[in-house]
């Protein structure tokens, strides 16, 4: 078997997708009398700054010699939008079995996932364990080409995207999608096919707005599922199509960690308590902290969340709750939290039992009295909370979840959860 692994193609002005780099090479492998086994879409770490849109880096898997595929993947990267000075593409081609990768080879694309990993590290690590590479400008590429070279072995929950593309000529241009036949799929296939619409504002969240080949991409546990819910969509004429295996939708990217071992440019699954409540600020961004100890995050639902941010204001001081996201100037950026222990009563002033008006302070220390019958309370008393929230995991919404992050309605949480669709 050979792995190849490819990244860094695309431009953010210009467009291309390193996807459709990988499904031209897989036509050319079987035209080279190669099979493909597989195609993997694997999403790195979302807080890498030189990321186009979701930072995706992918691997094919093909029983094509490792020297011949080599060359293939040379003629691959003429794909590159290399006249942007930000694209750098790399390629990374493995000579063994994808599960067979070096235990180190593993460990860097686990990494990738979830730290800042540099071009130097990739580079040496490929040639100690003796992968060839192919780069292009300044060979940045080689960090996601390489982690995708390992990803099969170092992951282990997978989900699918079946994605269309568009014909060369219409390739800058607007897509002619028709949105009520995506909702219409999308709804019959719910849930196996997710984030395929945001429902509250009807947009097709699988049509991307970039200059990119792709005319969508339909994410879901079952690639039936994905290929049946393209095949529905009324729309401009499809060129091609490919079936990725992905780590989208997965939480790939999360780790757990205290609140005192948080650092920038990687993503958390964090579990301490609200110690300041929601405020809402200038362009209706919501932040609170949450602590433990000493140790206090700040925390942020961002405008494009909509109505997320509802959710994150009804929090208030006392609750504990676990958040999850990308920290960014020591801020985490949420995308998903669950409220474990919520408070349910307030500390107030005491009614009287006699008239049922609110109690006075009798004075420091000496508890409350009503003026009018002269009953007394020793202190405040504790009043039920009427909260707006419940108990379970809360996300953002379709049109503002990042590619990796793992729907609620995928399952497995440690809660009830809360989907939003």
């Amino acid at each position: 078997m050979t792995v190849v692994g490819l990244d860094d193609t695309d431009s953010r002005e210009t467009g291309m997708c390193t996807t459709y780099a990988a499904a031209r090479l897989a036509d050319e492998i079987r035209a080279a009398g190669g099979a493909v086994e597989r195609l993997l879409l694997v999403r790195l770490n979302p807080a890498v700054e030189h990321k186009t849109r979701g930072n995706a880096a992918l691997a094919v898997h093909t029983d094509l010699d490792a020297d011949r595929a080599t060359e293939l993947v040379r003629e691959t990267l003429s794909l590159a939008r290399t006249d942007d000075p930000r694209t750098n593409p790399g390629a990374v081609v493995a000579d063994c079995d994808p599960d067979a990768v070096p235990e180190r080879v593993a460990a860097f694309a686990t990494a990738a996932v979830r730290e800042i990993r540099d071009r130097v590290a990739a580079a040496t690590l490929a040639d100690r364990v003796g992968f060839a590479r192919v780069e292009r400008g300044n060979g940045r590429g080689v960090v996601g080409a390489l982690a995708a070279v390992g990803a099969w072995r170092a992951l282990d929950d997978w989900t699918y995207e079946h994605i269309a593309y568009r014909e060369r000529e219409r390739w800058g241009t607007d897509r002619a999608v028709d949105a009520d036949s995506v909702r219409a799929a999308a709804d019959e296939h719910y849930p196996a096919v997710w984030d395929t619409v945001d429902r509250a504002s009807g947009y097709p969240v699988c049509v991307p707005r970039t200059p990119c080949p792709i005319l969508y991409g339909i994410r879901g546990d079952d690639p039936e599922a994905c290929r049946a819910v393209a095949a529905a969509i009324e729309s401009e004429p499809v060129a091609d199509g490919a079936t990725f295996l992905t780590n989208q939708g997965t939480d790939a990217h999360l780790r757990a960690a205290p609140v005192d071992a948080v650092t920038d440019d990687s993503a958390y699954r964090v579990t301490a308590t609200v110690v300041d409540g929601p405020e809402t600020r200038r362009g209706g961004h919501v932040f609170l902290t949450v602590g433990d100890g000493e140790a206090t995050l700040d925390c942020a639902a961002f405008e494009p969340t909509k109505r997320f941010r509802d959710r994150v204001r009804a929090l208030r001081e006392g609750d504990r709750v676990t958040v999850c996201g990308e920290v960014s100037d020591g801020t985490l950026k949420l995308e998903k939290f669950a409220v474990r222990d919520p408070v349910t009563t307030e500390r107030v002033t005491p009614d009287c039992p006699d008239c049922g008006r609110s109690m006075a302070s009798a004075g420091r220390g000496q508890g409350y009295r009503c003026r009018d019958c002269g009953t007394s309370a020793d202190g405040k008393v504790d009043r039920p909370l009427d909260r707006e929230i419940e108990r379970g995991w809360y996300e953002v919404p379709p049109v503002a979840r990042r590619h990796i992050a793992k729907p609620l309605v995928r399952g497995g949480f440690d809660g009830r959860v809360h989907p939003e669709r």
